[in-house]
């Protein structure tokens, strides 16, 4: 999972655009915008489903997908090594918060819901300190990797957009939100593990009562859980990612021109369709400071609600719509899924019954109306096979006559 979301299967159409990059360079000029606007409008939205998820490994994936829409921004904006060197560091910060999470999970025996956890920093502080590393880098806080990557698309954003720019702005402020969210409510706060969760946790207690999952199936007493590390096997994977997810930024540093490695590195791929940033120092250094005291704000409102217990701020930001994903799931099942279905069941009856059964009737069809025809030849009376064999010999004796008289 860690491997294929954070690094591999869901990065794979970046690649290929980027790849793709002298065609895109022909393509008409609608089409980089058109890649751009996705990119923003994915960021925004999933970024926004991840405010108000309480899964653990759901506020990660609504976090891959927001983050592949800063690689599409960066795409569309022609930065194809922006897009790229975000696709690297993300590997490394993702694959880090997807391991660290199943850390957690195992820790908190098989418990996912972040509203049953809390204070886990000094019984797991091997999977919290490598998880906070994952936290800061794709929360954009320098020095870490994701602070980098994601500085150069919203550098070369604003030089096509400043609209484009305030969007993946917006995205960074509510990454570093949710983020920081999920770091708060895990490590940090009251524990809510050793309590019964009704208690501790009244509103998960009520949906998974209305979900049918009852006593002894973790709506009981939360003495059943002890909370521990998990073992060397996944600490070191986790230990060793950290490193990445710290360091990984200094392949492309902006600093100088032997810092800027990745750019060197796929210079023969990206040649013709790259665009270079051609604004001044100054601005560059603005924009990023202005990044920077974005991410900064968004771990400070979510350490003001989260750290802080203020329940009324959030539930004022979890707002249902948002934890459903937009209804977007619903809306595609009720306008499209069930039409959908209903229609193109219509057309594989019609199909299935009008092509496929008339093909295969129609040939035995025929078949049985060829045989009796053919049969009517056949009807027992040696007259009729005498004269059918007269009238055989008087044509074959006909046409060779006819033929010795041509010759």
């Amino acid at each position: 999972s860690a491997l294929i979301h954070a690094a591999t299967m869901v990065t794979a159409g970046v690649y290929l655009l980027t790849r793709m990059n002298p065609i895109l360079l022909l393509a008409s000029d609608w089409v980089p915008w058109l890649i751009a606007i996705v990119g923003a409008i994915t960021l925004l939205f999933a970024a926004s489903i991840a405010v108000a998820q309480n899964d653990i490994k759901k506020v990660l994936a609504y976090s891959t997908v927001s983050q592949l829409g800063y690689m599409f921004l960066a795409v569309g904006s022609g930065a194809y090594v922006a897009a790229i060197f975000h696709m690297v560091t993300h590997a490394f910060f993702k694959a880090l918060l997807f391991l660290g999470s199943g850390s957690v999970i195992h820790g908190m025996h098989d418990e996912q819901d972040m509203r049953r956890m809390g204070a886990l920093k000094k019984l797991m502080p091997i999977t919290a300190a490598t998880f906070i590393v994952a936290w800061l880098a794709i929360a954009g806080v320098p020095p870490f990797s994701g602070f980098f990557s994601k500085d150069e698309i919203l550098l070369l954003a604003w030089e096509k957009s400043p609209v484009l720019w305030a969007a993946g702005l917006v995205g960074a402020l509510l990454t570093a939100f949710y983020m920081s969210r999920q770091v708060f409510m895990v490590f940090y706060g009251d524990k809510h593990w050793d309590r019964p969760i009704a208690e501790a946790v009244p509103e998960l207690a009520a949906e998974r009562e209305a979900a049918g999952v009852h006593e002894g199936h973790g709506v009981g007493p939360a003495g059943e859980i002890h909370p521990h590390e998990s073992n060397w096997k996944m600490t070191v994977p986790l230990a060793v990612l950290s490193v990445f997810a710290f360091g990984a930024g200094f392949l492309n540093t902006p600093f100088t021109d032997a810092g800027k490695f990745l750019e060197h590195w796929l210079e023969p791929v990206v040649h013709l369709g790259e665009v270079h940033s051609t604004a001044a120092t100054g601005v560059k250094i603005g924009l990023g400071a202005v990044a920077t005291l974005t991410a900064l704000a968004g771990i400070s409102i979510a350490a003001i609600i989260y750290l802080k217990g203020r329940r009324d701020l959030a539930a004022k930001v979890e707002q249902p719509i948002l934890a459903k994903g937009w209804l977007y799931d619903a809306t595609i099942t009720a306008f499209v899924g069930g039409p959908g279905r209903a229609l193109f069941q219509a057309i594989a009856d019609r199909a299935d019954k009008g092509v496929v059964d008339g093909a295969v009737n129609g040939v035995g069809q025929l078949v049985r109306e060829g045989s009796a025809k053919v049969r009517l030849a056949q009807n027992g009376y040696v007259r009729s096979y005498a004269l059918a064999f007269t009238v055989g010999v008087i044509v074959v004796v006909g046409l060779l006559l006819s033929k010795a008289v041509y010759a």
